[in-house]
C-alpha cells in the first residue's frame, strides 16, 4: 500500500526491541514496505506510541493513505461540531490521534521542525479557543455574565487566552504543556466589572480542567496559569487594566521576554491584539537596551543553580532545555538581542527562534554564519527533545540516566550509540561556545597609575546620580580600568578627564548606558574623543545620552541623506506612533540622534564647518515639514 504519506518518506528509527517492532510489522503487513518499517521501529523505540498504534489503528490505517496535512486538517475541523459536553472527550481524542501522526511525520523526516510543531499547535490554539468559547456560552446561559447575549459568546464576552512560551511562538514540543494568560476587557462591562471577573475565574478554572484532567481518553494539554501577573496572590483569570498597571510599574525583564512570543489564541482576539499593542512601550524599549544582558545572564545562572545544571557535561542525565548549551542558550541568546534592539527596529520582533535569529542576521545584530549555525543546532537539538518525550509521553528534557536509557534514544534518532554520543557532545559544546561570551560578564582589569589629582576626580564618580544602584556599580567597577587606561592615551590626558567627569555627573541615570559602553566598547572610543576635544558636545551627551543608541544602528556614518530623506524618514516613524504625545516624544527623539550625528561628524573632520550649518538647517526644515501635519 503505497500511499502519499509513505512517498514522502526519507529516514527511519532504528527498532530498539527489534521483537516489539516484529509485532507490529505483522500487524501492518499490507503497508509499502518503507512505511511498515517506520510503524514497527517506532513501536520498537516508544511504548507510548506502541500503546497509540494499538488504540487507534483503524483510523491510522485511513490517515496515512493520504498526505498528513490533510489528515491533520479533518481531526482539527471536526471539533468544532462539538458542544460543551462532548466537546473534553472529542479533543482528547483528536489530541492521541494528531499526537500519533505528529510522530511519524518527525520520524520519518515527513515534515520538519516547524510543521511538527505547528501541528501541534494548531490543535491547542482550536482546544482553547472552543472550550473557552463553550464556557462562556455557559455562563451567559445561566445568567452569570452580566448583560451578555447568546452571541456575545463568539467573542467569549471580552475574554482572551494569550498564548506564552513556545506556544506563543508556534512551537510546542511534543509533550509540552501550555502556558497561558486569561485575561477580560473590563470596558465591555463598565457598571458590573466584578461579576464579570467572577464568572470568568470560573471559565478559566473549568477549562483548565477540561484541558488538563487525566480521563479514560486521556488528557489534552497539562495546562500552567502561572505566568500571569503576581500569580501568588492574582485571581486566574484578570482584567486587562490591572495587568496593564502591573507591567508598566513591576514588571522585569524576564516578563518583557516572555512577551517577545505572546499570541492571543482563543476567545476575543481583537481585544488580546489591543492589550499586546499597549504593552509594546513595557515589552519593546525606545533605547538600546543593553542592561537586558546582565538579566538574561543573571536567569540563566539561577536557573542552573537551582536545578543543580553546574556539573560537567555528560550525555547521561543531561538537560537539553536548560542545562550547558541547550535549547534555552539559544533562546535567550536571541531573544536578549531581540530586547536590546527591536524598540528601534519592529522587523526583530519575530516569535519564533529561528524567525528572530534570521532577522537579527539580516540587520547585522549576528553574523550569518553564527545565526545560520544556531538555527541547525537548535533544530537538532529540539528533535532530540521531541524524542526524549515521545519515549513515554513525558514532559520531559533529560537525557536517560543509563547506558541503555541513552541507547534507546540514539536508535529512536536512527544513529548507532557512539555516533549519537558524539554528536550530540558535539553540538552541545559548540551551542555552548557560540552563546556563552554574549553573556559572561567581562574580568576586572587592573587600572593605570593615576596622579594625585586624577585619584581625587575618580575618587568623586561614586556620588554621582548614574553610580547610585548596586547594579550600576558593579558593571562600573567592570568599566573604569578600560575608561581610565583610554582617557590617559588622549592627546590631553587631565583636559580628557575633566570633561569626561563632568559628562559622567550629568548623567542622570547609568545601568542603561554603562551596559551599552560594557556591550560596545568602541563607544567608549568615541566618548574619549568627544571629552578630549568638544566639552560642549559632551555636556550635551550627558543631557541626551539616549542619543548613542544611533551610533550602534549602524548607518550612523552613512552619507548624509538630504532634507528629503530625512523628512521621509521621521514621517514614517511618526506613523506607528500612538498618539500626538507620542509624536512629539519621537520627533524629539529622533531630532536629538541626527542633531548629535552632525556634531561628532564634524567633530571627526567627516564634515567641515559649512557642511555642518547646512546640515543643521536641513534637520530643522525635515522636522517641521514632517510635524506640520501632525
Amino acid at each position: 500500500m503505497n500511499t502519499p504519506f509513505a512517498s514522502r518518506l526519507i529516514r527511519q528509527p532504528i527498532a530498539f526491541d527489534p521483537a516489539i517492532a516484529a509485532e507490529v510489522a505483522g500487524v501492518f503487513a499490507d503497508f509499502a514496505p518503507e512505511l511498515r518499517q517506520l510503524v514497527a521501529n517506532t513501536a520498537g523505540c516508544s511504548p507510548f506510541l506502541r500503546s497509540q498504534m494499538q488504540r487507534e489503528a483503524v483510523w491510522l490505517r485511513e490517515a496515512l493513505s493520504t498526505d498528513p496535512e490533510s489528515a491533520a486538517a479533518t481531526e482539527l475541523n471536526a471539533l468544532d461540531d462539538h458542544g460543551i459536553d462532548s466537546l473534553p472527550t472529542a479533543l482528547r481524542i483528536a489530541k492521541r490521534r494528531l499526537a500519533l501522526l505528529a510522530a511519524l511525520a518527525d520520524l520519518g523526516g515527513v515534515w520538519d521542525l516547524m510543521q511538527v510543531t505547528g501541528v501541534l499547535t494548531d490543535l491547542a490554539d482550536r482546544a482553547v479557543d472552543l472550550a473557552m468559547k463553550r464556557l462562556v456560552a455557559e455562563e451567559i446561559r445561566r445568567g452569570k455574565l452580566p448583560g451578555a447575549t447568546a452571541d456575545d459568546a463568539e467573542t467569549a464576552g471580552g475574554m482572551v487566552a494569550l498564548a506564552m512560551g513556545k506556544m506563543g511562538a508556534g512551537e510546542l514540543n511534543y509533550s509540552s504543556d501550555i502556558d497561558l494568560i486569561c485575561l477580560f476587557d473590563e470596558s465591555r462591562y463598565p457598571d458590573q466589572a466584578h461579576e464579570a471577573r467572577a464568572a470568568f475565574i470560573r471559565v478559566t478554572r473549568k477549562m483548565a480542567a477540561m484541558l488538563n484532567d487525566l480521563t479514560s481518553e486521556g488528557y489534552v494539554f497539562r495546562t500552567d496559569l502561572r505566568l500571569r501577573p503576581d500569580a501568588a496572590v492574582t485571581p486566574v483569570c484578570l482584567s486587562m487594566a490591572a495587568a496593564e498597571t502591573y507591567y508598566e510599574s513591576v514588571g522585569r525583564t524576564w516578563e518583557r521576554a516572555a512577551y517577545i512570543k505572546a499570541r492571543p489564541c482563543g476567545g476575543d482576539i481583537a481585544a488580546g491584539n489591543r492589550f499586546l499593542h499597549m504593552l509594546t512601550p513595557f515589552v519593546w524599549r525606545k533605547h538600546l537596551d543593553f542592561a537586558a544582558i546582565q538579566d538574561a545572564h543573571d536567569m540563566r545562572l539561577r536557573i542552573r543553580e537551582h536545578r543543580g545544571l553546574n556539573g560537567p557535561l555528560t550525555v547521561e542525565g543531561h538537560n537539553m532545555k536548560l542545562g550547558q548549551g541547550g535549547i534555552r542558550e539559544i533562546e535567550f541568546f536571541t531573544q536578549t538581542r531581540q530586547l536590546i534592539a527591536g524598540g528601534r527596529d519592529p522587523s526583530l520582533r519575530s516569535r519564533t527562534t529561528l524567525g528572530g535569529l534570521t532577522a537579527l542576521a539580516a540587520k547585522g545584530w549576528v553574523p550569518d554564519s553564527t545565526a545560520q549555525e544556531l538555527s541547525t543546532l537548535y533544530r537538532a537539538h529540539r528533535e532530540v527533545e521531541h524524542r526524549l518525550q515521545m519515549v513515554n509521553d513525558a514532559q520531559t528534557h533529560d537525557m536517560p540516566f543509563t547506558a541503555q536509557g541513552v541507547a534507546r534514544i540514539a536508535a529512536f534518532c536512527g544513529q548507532t550509540d557512539a555516533d549519537f554520543r558524539a554528536g550530540l557532545l558535539d553540538r552541545l559544546t559548540r551551542t555552548d561556545t557560540l552563546t556563552k561570551d554574549f553573556f559572561a560578564p567581562s574580568a576586572v582589569e587592573d587600572g593605570p597609575e593615576l596622579s594625585e589629582e586624577a585619584r581625587s576626580i575618580v575618587a568623586g564618580w561614586s556620588s554621582y546620580p548614574a553610580l547610585r544602584s548596586n547594579r550600576a556599580q558593579t558593571i562600573f567597577r567592570r568599566l573604569r580600568p578600560m575608561l581610565l587606561k583610554r582617557l590617559q592615551r588622549a592627546a590631553c590626558p587631565q583636559e580628557a578627564l575633566v570633561t569626561f567627569d563632568g559628562f559622567l555627573s550629568g548623567l542622570p541615570s547609568g545601568v542603561q548606558i554603562l551596559s551599552l559602553f560594557e556591550a560596545n566598547p568602541s563607544l567608549v572610543d568615541l566618548i574619549i574623543d568627544i571629552a578630549a576635544t568638544s566639552p560642549t558636545l559632551a555636556l550635551y551627551l550627558s543631557r541626551n545620552s539616549a542619543v548613542l543608541d544611533a551610533v550602534i544602528g549602524g548607518t550612523f556614518f552613512a552619507a548624509w541623506p538630504g532634507r528629503a530623506g530625512l523628512t521621509a524618514d521621521l514621517a514614517k516613524r511618526l506613523e506607528v506612533a500612538r498618539d500626538y504625545e507620542a509624536r512629539l516624544d519621537d520627533a524629539r527623539r529622533w531630532m536629538k540622534e541626527w542633531h548629535f550625528r552632525i556634531g561628532v561628524h564634524h567633530l571627526r573632520g567627516l564634515i567641515d564647518g559649512f557642511e555642518a550649518a547646512k546640515q543643521y538647517s536641513d534637520l530643522a526644515e525635515a522636522v517641521i515639514a514632517a510635524l506640520w501635519p501632525v
